[in-house]
């Protein structure tokens, strides 16, 4: 039995932001064919029946809270770990105005990948709310600060991403997107609760991971 572990803030936990209360951990496991036709037959289910989910993202979450995430994890069997994390820690250092704490977000987030007892771990980037179009003023007055932390964060993603697992490129993805892809201004719609869950899923399947 495959069990798919979700950890990191509401771009994981986001079934609350759309009436049908969908999740991309859910449909990458058990895809809604109605909704989703282009999905049907792709989904982990498809192959395994006996494919779970465990889901441990939280609205709102910050990479120095991922830990309690994990406090009473216990982990049997094959596994595969989604996070994202970073969009709140990048929307509080724009609220702060401070420098961006490049190396305690990388302690912070090591700390929790080396105690996650589960391989492989897929690390998604942030996405881009703005869809890269600096007149929507996203990330403030200074558009370049906010775009530069965002930078930063991304790349280290990307890198422990690639050290634990794969890095998932959503931040790419969503540059390409619409704006019906988010609710309440950044947070993910239905359509982009089930492209967040196409780049998790294309991930999975390139690395033969399920």
């Amino acid at each position: 039995m495959l069990t798919v572990y979700t950890f990191g803030d509401s771009t994981l936990d986001c079934s609350h932001y759309n009436d049908k209360g969908v999740d991309p951990g859910r449909l990458i496991v058990n895809n809604h064919d109605q909704l989703f036709p282009e999905f049907r037959g792709r989904d982990l289910f498809s192959k395994d029946e006996e494919t779970v989910t465990d889901l441990r993202a939280y609205d709102g979450s910050v990479v120095g809270g991922l830990i309690e995430q994990i406090e009473d994890l216990e982990v049997e069997g094959p596994a595969i770990a989604l996070l994202t994390i970073g969009g709140n820690d990048l929307r509080q250092s724009l609220a702060d105005g401070g420098d961006f704490g490049a190396e305690e977000f990388a302690q912070s987030l090591k700390r929790f990948l080396d105690q996650l007892p589960v391989r492989p771990v897929l690390i998604a980037t942030v996405y881009d709310p703005s869809f890269g179009d600096d007149s929507l003023q996203f990330f403030g007055p200074d558009q370049a600060r906010g775009r530069d932390i965002l930078r930063q964060i991304n790349a280290l993603l990307s890198h422990f991403g690639q050290a634990y697992g794969a890095s998932v490129d959503l931040h790419g993805h969503f540059l390409q997107g619409q704006p019906d892809w988010l609710t309440d201004a950044f947070e993910p719609s239905l359509i982009g609760t089930s492209e967040i869950r196409r780049c998790f899923l294309d991930a999975i399947e390139a690395n033969g991971f399920a």
